[in-house]
């Protein structure tokens, strides 16, 4: 992926989560007023699931934006892990203020025994969760057709995107949960039906949360870079004529465009040390013109020839 392709990908991203966002927000209302209106508790729990997504967004675009900081002589390697600790921290806004506050409508659900206010709040209520199953379903379709036109790995390579996806998935699933809470309780005047539908929605977002936060956990202590890509250079450097073994390669993850490589190899026999630094640099060159996010390529010489005026 060029430099070029990773910017349109970023701008498209960044659209993608201000959708999203704006989406939530209006969402999170609506459904808050729609919530107290109705004594609703699964209704109060989705509000939550909105505010925690709307929050996640804020952090997912301080993570495009600080992501792109060029190297310095503090991070020399740049700053392309921030995306993996932004995403870190909205799985851990879903799971706080989306699933424990789910929980807690669920309990207080059934140990108030409360009923609803009116039939017509519940209608009301129900009329919100259409709204915004139409507003969350508008911006999960946008980044569904944004993981389409991505190239490379599309979500897998993105955790800004990777977390939209599944923010607007669960919203969408949460939301069909609340109406099908709301609609029982409605029908048979029992509590409990709500108070299942909230503890689902907090069991969703808990789940969703593990699953992003492990993913995040995965990157930001050092996760390999692509296998394909592993197989791939280990088998360019093997085929160069100079290079008689490669005793060791490892990849890992900078950023969503950027991995680091550091291989060990032997030389073969009859090198000088006055081509040494000439191959190195055409091996590497030739590593960074397959896989541009390779840019960060280091090569150890085992049993480096040594200069002639030592021999």
């Amino acid at each position: 992926m060029t430099a070029k392709n990773s910017e349109e990908d970023d701008r498209r991203t960044r659209i993608t989560v201000l959708v999203a966002l704006a989406a939530n927000l209006l969402i999170a209302v609506a459904k808050a007023v729609g919530g107290l209106f109705a004594a609703s508790p699964a209704l109060l729990s989705e509000a939550a699931h909105s505010v925690a997504d709307s929050l996640n967004e804020v952090f997912l675009l301080a993570a495009l934006r600080r992501s792109r900081r060029p190297a310095d002589h503090r991070h020399p390697f740049g700053y392309g892990k921030e995306r993996f600790f932004w995403s870190l921290l909205a799985a851990v806004g879903i799971f706080v203020m989306g699933g424990c506050f789910s929980f807690f409508q669920a309990f207080e659900a059934l140990t108030s025994g409360g009923q609803e206010e009116s039939r017509g709040g519940y209608v009301a209520g129900l009329v919100v969760l259409g709204v915004a199953l139409l507003a969350e379903g508008s911006s999960l379709a946008r980044a569904v057709h944004q993981v389409r036109v991505q190239p490379g790995d599309g979500i897998g390579s993105d955790p800004a995107l990777r977390t939209v996806l599944a923010e607007d998935g669960t919203a969408v699933i949460g939301v069909l949960l609340a109406a099908g809470g709301m609609a029982l309780h409605m029908v048979t005047g029992r509590i409990e039906w709500e108070a299942a539908a909230s503890f689902s929605i907090g069991m969703l977002l808990v789940y969703v949360a593990y699953r992003l936060g492990r993913s995040a956990r995965d990157q930001l202590i050092g996760e390999a870079g692509d296998p394909e890509m592993y197989r791939g250079i280990r088998e360019l450097l093997a085929a160069q004529p100079e290079i008689d073994n490669v005793a060791a390669l490892h990849t890992m993850q900078l950023g969503t465009d950027s991995t680091l490589v550091a291989a060990r190899i032997d030389l073969a026999p009859g090198i000088e040390s006055e081509r040494l630094e000439l191959v190195l640099e055409r091996v590497k060159r030739a590593v960074r013109d397959r896989w541009p996010e390779a840019d960060q390529v280091f090569l150890d010489v085992v049993n480096a020839p040594k200069p002639v005026h030592e021999r």
